[in-house]
């Protein structure tokens, strides 16, 4: 893997047109996340992402505070795209994933922005919430691979993904780390607003395994190629956690790359639901691990001891 090529740049430049035209034919009655809101966002329609035609950026930056695998050395080449297709009322991030903070940039600029974090020394392009604007990201990596962009792409989403648009850009992305927010679409619908959270992400999870397979490293320890789970412990097993593990464990690999996440806190309108308006325990978490452990998982995470 010290000779990596990245997915996109074995595809024939042909290839890689035929994948951004289906998107963007996509967009014309949006169907690209599964709320198929079926709005015309080629003329600025805008449905539950209130997202039109244009991307929109936060921020873009050398990332040292994702998982060691994907930072290295010289970082993750991080953008942060406005808006999501999820509404979780406990977003740490919810004035850009919420309130939309940022401004809108077109193809040509994505696509600078692309090749200057790969200038300054970024071990991946790592796009952070690119559901929503799957189409326009392709677009510009159209225009960044002609102009020298070599970097693995890193598809950072909340793990709400159509299966058919997963498969429509199979070749594209090395890396895929969705979360796996909830094992109860109840639970789902009332944090996050979304109905089907528990369905959905599975089959977009399964999808993106067969195309990358299990995280491949580099001898520097660097991810190349491969799944990255990231699954964030809520207050009062509102994750479902023993159930999202079970999944894994059975239906992805025991050798699944699983970040078992501990940062939980109170954030945006957490408040507004007693059940999470505190931080987890070490209890919780410790118990999350040690079942993790037990089904035989063990990449990601150590165990919380001291």
């Amino acid at each position: 893997m010290e000779n990596f090529t990245p997915s996109y740049l074995q595809l024939s430049s042909a290839s890689l047109e035929k994948i951004k035209d289906s998107l963007l034919e996509l967009l014309g009655e949006c169907v690209i996340c599964p709320r198929s809101c079926k709005v015309n966002r080629l003329r600025g329609e805008k449905g539950f992402c209130r997202t039109g035609k244009s991307a929109l950026v936060s921020s873009f930056n050398l990332h040292f505070g994702e998982e060691p695998e994907l930072v290295g050395r010289g970082g993750s080449g991080a953008i942060f795209f406005s808006f999501c297709n999820l509404a979780c009322q406990y977003c740490q991030n919810y004035t850009i994933s919420q309130l939309g903070e940022g401004e809108e940039m077109d193809s040509e600029r994505l696509a600078k922005i692309m090749l200057y974090l790969q200038s300054q020394g970024a071990h991946n392009m790592n796009l952070v919430s690119p559901t929503h604007i799957l189409p326009q990201i392709i677009e510009a990596l159209v225009i960044a691979r002609n102009k020298g962009l070599r970097l693995p792409l890193v598809y950072n989403s909340g793990g709400y993904d159509s299966k058919q648009v997963l498969k429509i850009v199979e070749g594209v992305f090395d890396i895929y780390m969705p979360d796996m927010k909830y094992s109860d679409n109840k639970l789902a619908k009332k944090y996050s607003l979304v109905e089907d959270y528990w369905e959905v992400c599975q089959e977009a999870v399964l999808e993106m395994h067969r195309q990358v397979g299990d995280l491949v490293i580099d001898s520097q320890g660097v991810a190349q190629r491969g799944l990255i789970i990231r699954h964030l412990v809520l207050p009062n097993n509102i994750s479902g956690s023993f159930k999202v593990i079970d999944f894994i464990a059975e239906k992805i690999s025991k050798n699944t790359y699983l970040n078992i996440m501990d940062q939980y806190w109170p954030c945006y309108k957490a408040y507004n639901f007693s059940e999470l308006s505190r931080k987890i325990t070490l209890k919780e978490y410790k118990e999350v691990v040690d079942y993790a452990l037990k089904r035989g998982l063990g990449r990601g995470f150590s165990h919380p001891y001291g």
